[in-house]
Parts: C-alpha cells; sequence; structure tokens
C-alpha cells in the first residue's frame, strides 16, 4: 500500500496523535492513505515530502511489540539499532546515534540519560504508542542540535485532542514470548466527560507491564572471532593459569545472562477541547529494572586483606539498571487567527529522571536528570503562493552523575533555539528555506569548565512533479551541532562499554554540508521511493579507542576528525494478485551507508549493507505475512574493531480478526527468526558478546473499543 507522505505542524507538535481506534487500514484494497509525517511546521497536502520520513500505526506498532525502540524500529529503511541488550537500544539512522539522533514524546526531547551511554534506556517506553513518525536525516532546523541525524518521534495521545466516538474508545493488547518466557500487557483509553456549550472535557488513561527473563540464542554468547582473539590473547600472556580463568569465566551458551526487564508505567492526561483548538496536560511514570549484558569486574580497593581470595569468590557482578521518571506535559493548539498568525501552537515537558546502576546488592553509580523543554511555533497567513513559520524552542536540563563510576561529572546545559521556514509553490514546482539560530551554555562546574556555542543552520530544498505519477526533490544543507556535554567533560571509567572515555573540553562546533535527494514514483501497482545521502563532515565527534590502558580498560578519545557519510535507501511495494478472499502484496527494500573519515580509515560500528524482503494477503479475517532481512558481513571497521558476519532472518506472522475488519478484536502468531541464526548487529558495542534473540514464538491477543 503506498503511504502519501505529507508535512505538517501540528505532527511536528505532536497535535495530531490518532485515537486508538484507528488501528486498522480501513482500506484493504490498497488506496492511498495519507499520513502527517514530523519535519515541518507547515502543512501543504498537494504535494509529496522532500524530506525522507516513514510512520508506523498503531496495528504496525501493536504486532511488532518489542521493548526498546531500537529493536522495534530496527527494519525500518535506513535505521538500526544500539542494541545494549532488549532494554536498551536507542535507534541508530544512516549510521548515526547517541547525540544525533533526537527521541521525541510527542515533539519534546525524552529529557532521560538515554544520550550519555548506549546501557542506558529510553525512558520513552513503545508499549503505548499510537504512532511513530521517523525522519531520515538532519532535523536540526526544527528540533535543535540533537536531532543533527535524525529524529523519531513517539506520539501516545496522553493528551487528547478530539472528543472519542461514541463518548468512549480506547485498546487493550497482551503478549506472550517463547524466546524470554516474557509476559507483556498494555492499555489505554479516551472518555468524554462532559461538554459545556462547544467545549468538550476529555479524559486519557492509560497503563503497561511487561516481564521478560534472560533470552534464548541459538549457541555462545561471544562470537567465534571474539573467542578466537580471546584465546590468543591468553596463549602470548605466559603467566595466564588458564584452569583458574576457564573455572572462573565459564563461556555462556544458549542464552545471554543478565538480560531479563521488569518494567511498568502509566499515564493520565485531559483536554478541555473548543471549537478553536484544544489545551491539556498529562502526568506520566515509568519505571524499570533491567539487565546490562557483557562482562562487568566488581574489584575491591588495593590493600585489603585477603584480596585475592575475596575477588576469586566475588567474581564477576551482574551490573542492572533501576530507572524511573516522572514526567508532566502540557499542550494545546489555537486557531484563531490574531494579526499575520493564523495558528499558534505551544508544547511544553518536565521530568525527574533517576537510574541507579546495581552491583549485585550495592548502588555502584547513580544518575539523575531534572530538564525542561518548551517549543511554541507560529503558523502565518498564506500569502499568495507564499507561507511560512515562525518557531522558538528552550532546553534545560540539569544532570548529574554520583559514585565510583561517574564517568561525567555534573553539567548543566541551556539551549535556546529560534527557527523560521518560509515556502513557495506554483504548479509542479516547490521551493523552501529554513534557517536556524541556536546559543548553547554547558558548564561543569565541580571540574571548573564552561563552553557556549552560536549554531547556526541553513538549508534550501526544491521539489517537482514532472507527471501525475512521479515526483523529485533535493535539499541543500549546512547545519552546525554544539558538542554534548559528554563529549566535553567525561573522564573516567565506563565499564557498560568496557572503557575509560575521555572528554575535550576543547571541543568545537561540528559542522555538516550535505545533499539529500528524494524520489517518488506510483505507477498502477508499483509504488517505489528512493532517498540517497552524501554528507561532509568538518570536526565529526567520535568515540574512538587510542591504544592505552587506564584502570585495566582501553582508554577512547572523544576526538574531531573530519569525515563523510554517503548512501541511499530504496523501497518498493507492488499489488501482485487476488486470489478468493486474499489480496497478494510485497515489499523490498535496500539500505545502505558508508562512513570514512578522511584521513584515518572507517568510522566505527556502521550499519552493513541490508536487503528486507516482505510477502503479504489479506482478507477481512485473516493476515498472512513473511518477511526476510538479510543483512551483508561489515568488514569496513575501525582501528580495534572486530569485522561483523552477515546473517539472514526469516519471520512469519499470521493475524485471525474472528469479526472482520469492522471488529477490534484480533489474534496473531508470529515466529521471528523461525531458522534460530545467529545475528550479531555491527552497531552495538555488545555485538561480540550479545547477539541478536534466537527464535520467538509470539502470540498477542488485541481489543479495541
Amino acid at each position: 500500500m503506498k503511504k502519501k507522505l505529507l508535512l505538517s505542524g501540528a505532527a511536528a507538535l505532536g497535535l495530531c496523535a490518532p485515537q486508538f481506534a484507528l488501528a486498522q487500514d480501513e482500506d484493504h484494497d490498497h488506496a492511498d492513505d495519507e499520513i502527517i509525517v514530523t519535519g515541518t511546521p507547515i502543512a501543504h497536502p498537494e504535494h509529496e515530502s522532500i524530506i525522507a520520513a516513514d510512520v508506523l500505526t498503531a496495528e504496525e506498532l501493536a504486532s511488532r511489540g518489542e521493548a526498546s525502540l531500537g529493536e522495534l524500529l530496527r527494519q525500518q529503511p535506513g535505521v538500526s539499532s544500539s542494541f545494549f541488550g532488549p532494554a536498551a537500544s536507542r535507534p541508530i539512522i544512516r549510521g548515526l546515534g547517541g547525540d544525533r539522533v533526537s527521541v521525541l514524546d510527542a515533539g519534546i526531547g525524552s529529557i532521560d540519560a538515554s544520550t550519555v551511554s548506549d546501557d542506558h534506556a529510553v525512558a520513552v517506553d513503545p508499549a503505548l504508542a499510537q504512532r511513530i513518525e521517523i525522519v531520515r536525516g538532519p532535523a536540526t532546523l526544527y528540533y535543535g542540535s540533537s536531532a543533527a541525524g535524525g529524529v523519531v518521534n513517539v506520539f501516545d495521545g496522553r493528551i487528547p485532542d478530539h472528543e472519542p466516538e461514541d463518548g468512549i474508545d480506547g485498546a487493550l493488547r497482551t503478549s506472550l514470548s517463547s524466546v524470554n518466557d516474557g509476559v507483556e500487557a498494555a492499555g489505554g483509553f479516551d472518555a468524554l466527560l462532559g461538554r459545556s456549550g462547544d467545549t468538550s472535557f476529555v479524559f486519557h488513561g492509560e497503563g503497561y507491564y511487561r516481564d521478560n527473563d534472560d533470552y534464548d540464542i541459538p549457541g555462545f554468547a561471544e562470537s567465534d572471532i571474539f573467542r578466537a582473539a580471546e584465546e590468543a590473547e591468553e596463549h602470548e600472556d605466559e603467566d595466564e593459569d588458564h584452569d583458574h580463568e576457564h573455572e572462573e569465566e565459564e563461556e555462556a551458551f544458549g542464552a545471554v545472562p543478565n538480560t531479563a526487564i521488569e518494567a511498568k508505567g502509566g499515564a493520565v492526561g485531559g483536554s478541555i477541547i473548543f471549537p478553536d483548538g484544544f489545551i491539556g496536560v498529562s502526568a506520566k511514570i515509568a519505571r524499570s529494572l533491567y539487565g546490562v549484558p557483557g562482562h562487568h569486574h566488581h574489584e575491591e580497593e588495593e590493600g585489603e586483606e585477603d584480596h585475592d581470595h575475596e575477588e576469586e569468590e566475588h567474581g564477576e557482578e551482574a551490573v542492572n539498571i533501576d530507572l524511573e521518571q516522572e514526567r508532566y506535559d502540557l499542550m494545546g493548539e489555537f486557531n484563531k487567527p490574531f494579526l499575520f498568525i493564523d495558528t499558534t501552537k505551544i508544547r511544553f515537558g518536565y521530568a525527574d529522571y533517576t537510574h541507579q546502576e546495581l552491583e549485585g546488592d550495592e548502588i555502584g553509580t547513580t544518575f539523575n536528570n531534572k530538564g525542561y523543554e518548551g517549543r511554541i511555533e507560529f503558523l502565518e497567513k498564506e500569502f499568495g503562493n507564499f507561507r511560512g513559520a515562525t518557531g522558538f524552542q528552550y532546553k534545560h536540563r540539569n544532570f548529574e552523575a554520583i559514585g565510583d563510576e561517574a564517568f561525567t561529572p555534573p553539567n548543566i546545559t541551556d539551549q535556546f533555539g529560534v527557527f523560521t521556514v518560509r515556502e513557495y509553490e506554483t504548479g509542479n514546482w516547490h521551493a523552501q528555506v529554513s534557517g536556524r539560530y541556536e546559543h548553547t551554555d554547558t558548564e561543569a562546574e565541580s571540574v571548573g569548565l564552561s563552553r557556549s556555542f552560536d549554531a547556526y543552520s541553513i538549508s534550501a530544498g526544491a521539489g517537482v512533479e514532472p507527471s501525475e505519477n512521479l515526483f523529485f526533490g533535493v535539499n541543500l544543507l549546512r547545519t552546525e551541532r554544539a558538542p554534548a556535554p559528554e563529549e566535553l567533560f567525561s573522564n573516567g571509567p565506563h565499564l557498560a562499554t568496557n572503557a575509560y572515555e575521555v572528554g575535550d573540553p576543547t571541543l568545537g562546533k561540528e559542522t555538516a554540508r550535505g545533499v539529500e535527494t528524494t524520489l517518488h514514483g506510483e505507477y498502477g501497482p508499483l509504488s517505489f521511493t528512493v532517498n540517497g545521502f552524501y554528507t561532509d563532515y568538518k570536526d565529526f565527534v567520535a568515540l574512538i579507542p587510542n591504544g592505552d590502558e587506564e584502570d585495566e580498560l582501553p582508554v577512547f578519545e572523544f576526538v574531531a576528525h573530519d569525515a563523510v557519510f554517503k548512501g541511499f535507501e530504496a523501497q518498493a511495494d507492488a499489488d501482485l494478485f487476488s486470489t478468493g478472499a486474499f489480496d497478494v502484496s510485497a515489499r523490498a527494500q535496500v539500505d545502505y551507508v558508508r562512513a570514512k573519515f578522511k584521513n584515518s580509515g572507517d568510522v566505527p560500528r556502521i550499519p552493513p549493507l541490508r536487503t528486507v524482503l516482505g510477502l503479504e494477503a489479506r482478507s477481512s479475517h485473516i493476515d498472512l505475512r513473511g518477511e526476510v532481512e538479510i543483512a551483508a558481513e561489515q568488514d569496513r571497521i575501525a582501528d580495534y574493531e572486530l569485522p561483523t558476519d552477515g546473517y539472514t532472518l526469516v519471520n512469519l506472522a499470521a493475524t485471525w480478526r474472528p469479526g472482520g475488519e469492522d471488529h477490534g478484536l484480533s489474534v496473531q502468531l508470529r515466529a521471528d527468526n523461525v531458522t534460530n541464526e545467529e545475528a550479531r548487529l555491527s552497531t552495538s558495542f555488545l555485538k561480540d558478546v550479545a547477539p541478536l534473540p534466537g527464535r520467538n514464538i509470539k502470540l498477542t491477543l488485541r481489543g479495541e473499543f
């Protein structure tokens, strides 16, 4: 089914999240669906998007049901995952992750510690998402420096923007998984509380629970190449006690230890809806306890009596993270024109986040992050063929890490941004120019360091429809990103990544110059999209090992090198034929990223060439789907990085709707990784000690009302 991608400021602020009942595609004949996409504050339904973007609907999200955003989105074109276990996996877009990919909660940052380290989970849980929008490529102009690589915008509708049909609507879902003995349940509803004239009052409630054990794998947790390297290193050490080492570090087989998850959370919200818009608030709490896979040595202090005996008994301590976030949000839209303004939109969020890294029963390190973020956008009245919008954004982050492994000192960051977008449209042509100014102050008082940055970003794009069935767009950009506090101030051991991380307080702005192109086409039963990109970075900041050791850990430094990222995503959908009650369709996609430092080799942890092929048969009562994901080996690697083997994953799914497509009940049976293939992600720090899960049978029951 071809999905027409539209751009809307309502989506950019998270003001158009669909209701729970909107989960099934109403038209199974694969007609065009209009989808609102995060990317620009101006809505223009007349033409296609020059921005590479995708949308996952409620139905697609419910059928996948992963515990983290990274794994949930991993098969989207151009998207991979940092995969630090099933709980802590952030999306990687076109080879970029961390502080360059902004995870938004309905248009506002997640306000957590997930960009500080790959083992820190995103506080936005996908269990209750109604829609997720993905922008591939720089979204700096609208969301700031942290969106230099792309945006993942999650909408759960906890602030209603419309009345529910028949006074109430909602959805419930429960799932069972075999690979980790997992149980998951989630649900939410909107209810009309009452009306006063033209004004109505709507309440929203939601909650979720997840409990998973360690997940199964087809063989050893450590990769063959990693085990061979370890054995070679042991043979080189003539003083190594091989028998004792084998006894103390037994290799994990059949499951990845310390990957269990227990998570729960919920939210309440309410809105006042009036003819010219709405305003609403919400409160949310999220709590999770999850294991961090990999090796984490607990060492006693030197000089203690019986040190050798204690360390022998203690061995390795499993590290678990106990995470909690309280969050409060305000959202509003006012469509009453005044002066040259047509619509005003506001969005504000405050969060108090904390997580403790538990080494056995002891608290090792505590991370606290209190912050808030606000946006206001003014959509201007149209003037002939011109339209425009202007927005303001402010962020505040107060971050601290307490404990022996607090590798980043406490720091406070304030950021202010203002942006504007101008558009012109005539005939089959559409042009857009955007600019943003951003000022960032960051200070680590405990180490006497502070930095300020003024960043300027601009883009200019044009799109043309040479025929009714074809659209071509090109976008030129120059963006600047201020370095993150972790890149500036880090200096300490980070056992989760098995590294001693050292920042550089002298880092300057990271500047990107690039070009992106997109081609959309639709010819009868066939539709396709091809996106290409080329980005030249000046002073690209990366975490690179330097060959030294500190506290028996390899030293990784944040350094700036010039780099080039280039690649493409291509996707094609085809309606093949009908047989009986079934309409059969197919999908094929391929994506590729090549990232290289200009003077010093390859950029680390880059995804390989990947292809996904899918076949689906749909009817009013039964859907059948199969897909194959083929990833090539990744041998274009950085220094001290090991190559990653390719893999082929086969997934199957069957969905039954007892009452047909007009009723809300569905049962799905999925079989993921049917062949029990060993698969490792080259984008993960843990690729050599934690493969993806093995064969998984998952049963999901979903009901709507």
